[in-house]
């Protein structure tokens, strides 16, 4: 790929990820960054990300190849008013949001359809801010994009050329279809998270004996309840409709769970969890899909100074390399106090193999 200038208008962690794997990918090019926050500009430049940094939307962006509106949703009426003023008409403009359909009336309004492909990374963290942006974290995610209908056909495959040597997958949609997949996949979830976790807050006791004891089930569905409520916020208020239906239809899901529960209906309630498996584990077993297993082991050591130092050390004389590894304090889903994740499933029994031979019990999820 040819040598582009890429802009960001905001420098947050999407932001951030994409301008780093521009950086990684293709050296090369050019970035100019402008950003509210001068701690983020100055921090970008002093690491190398950014080749020029300003602190307005100014004619430094003249020259983009590529635009990317990366600042806060409710902020893009506000920024394109200053963008259409001085990128010009051979540069392609992009957002990364969550919700397409927004942003896609207000680039009409502007009068800039013509050279608009709506983005959105299916990557994100818990953390925010370029502080923690990295460009792994676009790597085999799917990375949709949604063209206007008046968008150039060279313009949308040079955008999914450009995506695919960050290393995302481009998935092409359009915007209504997007947003109404993301409320289901992204938006609902974060919905229940949030829920969940303040009815575990309200109905804690006084010694907060929940919270406690609170992992398994309840730290893998409500990990994303950490995410940034402003964030969260604005994609209920701009994909009200579709979030609003699904979560419509949820409440009816978990009435027709609590109705089987209360009259003890086994059959029933067999049939709902056994369904809910298949279907989830058909996501695992599909040979493209972000929902992957992981590659994890759990052993039994004892309560004692080196003992999972003396593991790790077996592992690592043997070549295994070790992706995470940490005591499970609640192991109402697995067996073992140490669970060991790895980065491929060869090392699952190649390391249990050279355990157990040590003496150790050796627990495989499968």
């Amino acid at each position: 790929m040819k040598k582009i200038t890429c802009g960001f208008v905001g420098l947050g962690l999407i932001g951030g990820s994409i301008a780093r794997a521009i950086r990684e990918k293709l050296p090369e090019s050019q970035i100019i960054a402008y950003d509210i926050n001068k701690d983020t500009l100055a921090l970008a430049k002093e690491e190398g990300i950014a080749d020029v940094i300003t602190n307005a939307i100014d004619s430094s962006f003249s020259n983009c190849d590529y635009l990317f509106l990366c600042a806060p949703v409710q902020k893009n009426d506000e920024n394109l008013e200053a963008v259409k003023t001085v990128i010009s008409p051979q540069c392609l403009l992009t957002d990364v949001g969550s919700v397409k359909t927004e942003i896609h009336k207000t680039i009409k309004a502007a009068g800039l359809e013509h050279q608009f492909i709506g983005g959105h990374p299916m990557a994100g963290s818990e953390r925010v801010g370029f502080i923690n942006s990295k460009a792994v974290l676009l790597e085999n995610a799917y990375y949709i994009l949604s063209p206007t209908p008046s968008v150039p056909d060279e313009k949308l495959t040079a955008y999914r050329d450009l995506v695919q040597t960050l290393g995302a997958i481009p998935l092409v949609l359009n915007y209504e279809q997007h947003d109404y997949v993301t409320a289901a996949i992204s938006h609902l979830p974060h919905v229940v998270a949030a829920a969940l976790v303040n009815l575990i807050r309200d109905s804690d006791s006084a010694d907060g004996i929940m919270k406690m004891v609170a992992a398994g089930g309840f730290k893998d569905i409500t990990r994303i309840a950490s995410s940034s409520a402003t964030m969260w916020q604005q994609i209920c208020l701009t994909n009200t409709e579709n979030i609003s239906k699904l979560l419509g239809d949820y409440i009816h899901a978990l009435t027709d769970f609590k109705k089987e529960i209360d009259v003890q209906n086994d059959n029933a309630l067999y049939e709902l969890f056994d369904s809910a498996r298949i279907y989830r584990d058909s996501f695992i077993n599909a040979s493209s899909g972000p929902i992957k297993r992981d590659f994890s082991i759990t052993i039994d050591i004892p309560d004692e100074p080196g003992a999972l130092a003396a593991i790790a050390t077996i592992l690592a004389l043997q070549n295994i390399s070790i992706k995470n590894i940490g005591i499970t304090h609640n192991r109402e889903f697995e067996g073992g106090v140490l669970r060991i994740e790895f980065y491929e499933e060869d090392s699952i029994e190649k390391a249990k193999s050279i355990l157990m031979g040590k003496g150790y019990t050796v627990h495989v999820k499968l």
